[in-house]
Parts: C-alpha cells; sequence; structure tokens
C-alpha cells in the first residue's frame, strides 16, 4: 500500500473516530442541559426543524424544544431535584448520517431519589455546517410496550427480536 493510500484510509478512520465522539458527546450532553435548564443549548442539539418524540409530548422543531425546557412543569422537576441520567449511545455513522441508540433514566428528587422512567432512545443524527445536530430523537419508556425495544433493535440491521 502506498503512502499515499495508507494516509487517506488514517483520514478516514480518523474521521470516523472525530464523529463518533461528536455524537456521543451531543448525545450525553442533553441532560446535563436539560437539567440545567439552559433551553436554548438543548434546542441547539436539534436541526432547526427537527423532531423530539416523547411518549409524552411531541415536539417539532427548536421553539417547541426550548419551551418544553422553560414550561413549569420542567422547571419543577429542576427545582425539586432530578437527573436525566444517559447511558453510553451505541453510535453508527453512514456518510453524513448517524444514528446512535442508548438508555436513559430520569431520576426525581421525592424524599430521597427514586427513578421515574427508564427509556430506550433512538437518534438520528446529521453533519450540518455547524457540526452534527439531531434531526429526530425518539424516546420509549422501557414498561413492556413492543415499541421500546422494537426502537432498540431498529439500530442493529439483521438483529432478529425473539419474542
Amino acid at each position: 500500500m502506498s503512502v499515499e493510500a495508507r494516509l487517506a484510509a488514517l483520514e478516514e478512520r480518523l474521521r470516523a473516530l472525530e464523529d463518533e465522539r461528536e455524537i456521543t458527546r451531543l448525545v450525553l450532553s442533553y441532560g446535563p442541559l436539560v437539567d440545567g435548564g439552559c433551553a436554548s443549548e438543548v434546542a441547539a442539539l436539534w436541526e432547526p426543524g427537527g423532531v423530539y418524540d416523547v411518549d409524552e409530548i411531541l415536539m417539532t422543531g427548536r421553539d417547541e424544544i426550548e419551551a418544553m425546557v422553560r414550561s413549569g412543569g420542567h422547571q419543577r422537576w429542576i427545582s425539586g431535584g432530578c437527573a436525566h441520567f444517559a447511558g453510553p449511545p451505541h453510535v453508527t455513522v453512514d456518510g453524513d448520517e448517524a444514528t446512535a441508540v442508548g438508555y436513559t433514566l430520569m431520576i426525581v428528587n421525592r424524599d430521597g431519589f427514586v427513578l421515574r422512567r427508564a427509556t430506550a432512545n433512538r437518534w438520528r443524527l446529521r453533519r450540518t455546517g455547524d457540526g452534527w445536530r439531531a434531526v429526530e430523537r425518539t424516546n420509549r419508556v422501557l414498561d413492556g410496550r413492543e415499541e421500546s425495544p422494537d426502537l432498540l433493535a431498529s439500530h442493529f440491521p439483521g438483529a432478529v427480536r425473539h419474542r
């Protein structure tokens, strides 16, 4: 293999690692930002028309995502004590598109910390001029409904769910 070919292969591998790192940082930044009440920074994780689909609410566009963080309900979670804790995502990059799946736990203070919900998360992301941004994030509570494990399995082509 020529030096040029080896250098090109190395640059491609480095870009893949940098993409995965940037996507992982974006996904893992959601919790600290939303629990910190940083509404515009949370919204900026998405493309301008991005979608955030949670069991309880569907938000389309940065304005709706920002409004959720500023809402009285969310502000009460923050003032009462809460943590949106995300496990490390499994990231797959395909050119300028990517997906990531993982888990989020919402822990709240109710005379001690308790788990409010555990969710399966699937992020669809796109490389933009400003870096990677979420196109769509779908959360489904892990309460036994079929769509939650289906959401996780959808990230792994060829994976077969045994029911």
